[in-house]
């Protein structure tokens, strides 16, 4: 079917403007075992064995979605007719395979403001990294740093959510370097002195201990201290990430401009939720036992932007909510890679989904 006439379908019943994927302008929707009856309220329920469409693109702001190819199977959809005006307002299906799904856009990471009420929207909407609590993996650095006069490779073991500094190691040519975190941040103990990775705003941190001396006046370090990674980056997400560059420091920026990073991480089963601007999304990852949820992540510079690829995906209750759209599905599984790019403290998003089936859709517009 040419774009066009399903454009006008969709524009009818969801009051989405639609445009193709594809080049050439083309899109194509099929329909099987379609048939029309009475619902409530004066609305019309329309029953449909299966609905196929392609190359389809979806666009709301500075944000877009497309879809390479879609199938929905035992479709039941709710529509409400008003003034002449056909409008959906429930949709179900029982499977729905994707593949091809691209989501892209500016992200805005925004904590409540100092004095903002918590009214019950943001508590739905709060940051919960459960997937991190009993990880388990390894990062790899390569800091390729001119000020600290050498090049240096470091390994992060990840054991139950928790980097122990302990057993982080900083290996380069000559007397290997130390690893740590301070009331004053994450650091590296090179032969020429401190200079710090990340540099905290204020003490205490969520989800950090700090290092320990050895004597209570002393410069030796009898513990590097720890961080648990759920606690850490929720209370980071927590309090938001201002257009400053997530409080590093110059010198900060320019040591992760010249670090490139590798790691492979295996997320424990737990609630994942996320708030993105006036955005919602949650779900419960599960099947650690199966290696589900197995990360890989790269950056040849993080100060630039990182990539997460997830090739086994599995997610159960999912729930994404936004302005007047709520998303629910039992169960998601695909393939997921997600890249964040960074360009003067701006943040954006590239997130795609292959082969991907979603089990108990219902789709509700208000």
């Amino acid at each position: 079917m040419a774009a066009a006439p399903t454009a006008s379908i969709v524009d009818m019943l969801l009051g989405l403007e639609l445009t193709s994927a594809n080049a050439d302008g083309s899109n194509r929707l099929s329909i099987e075992g379609f048939a029309v009856g009475a619902g409530v309220d004066g609305s019309r329920q329309l029953s449909i064995r299966k609905v196929e469409a392609a190359s389809l693109r979806f666009a709301s702001g500075l944000h877009t979605l497309e879809i390479a190819q879609v199938a929905l199977h035992d479709v039941v959809a709710q529509v409400q007719v008003d003034d002449g005006r056909a409008r959906l307002r429930m949709l179900r299906a029982a499977t729905a395979e994707l593949s091809g799904v691209k989501i892209q856009g500016p992200v805005g990471l925004r904590g409540p403001a100092a004095g903002e009420p918590q009214d019950g929207r943001e508590q739905r909407h709060a940051w919960n990294l459960g997937p991190l609590a009993t990880a388990d993996g390894t990062l790899r650095a390569e800091i390729v740093d001119a000020h600290l006069m050498f090049d240096a490779d470091v390994t992060l073991p990840i054991r139950l959510g928790q980097i122990d500094f302990g057993d982080a190691t900083v290996e380069h040519v000559g007397p290997d370097s130390r690893m740590g975190v301070s009331e004053q941040g994450i650091y590296v103990d090179a032969p020429n002195g401190r200079s710090y990775l990340y540099q905290f705003s204020a003490a205490p941190v969520a989800g950090v201990e700090f290092e320990k001396r050895a004597a209570l006046i002393g410069p030796l370090v009898s513990d590097r201290g720890k961080l648990q990674l759920q606690q850490f980056a929720q209370g980071l997400l927590g309090a938001g990430i201002s257009s400053g560059g997530l409080g590093l420091t110059q010198q900060a920026r320019a040591l992760l401009a010249r670090t490139a990073i590798a790691g492979d991480v295996q997320l424990s089963d737990g609630k994942l939720a996320a708030s993105l601007d006036s955005h919602g999304a949650q779900a419960d990852l599960v099947g650690r036992a199966q290696g589900r949820n197995a990360v890989r992540m790269h950056s040849k510079a993080v100060g630039s932007g990182v990539t997460f690829a997830m090739p086994s995906l599995c997610a159960q209750n999912a729930l994404f909510s936004a302005d007047r759209l709520r998303l629910a599905c039992q169960e998601i599984t695909g393939s997921l890679g997600v890249e964040f790019q960074v360009d003067a403290a701006r943040m954006r998003l590239d997130a795609a989904l292959e082969q991907c089936v979603l089990t108990g859709v219902e789709c509700v517009l208000e």
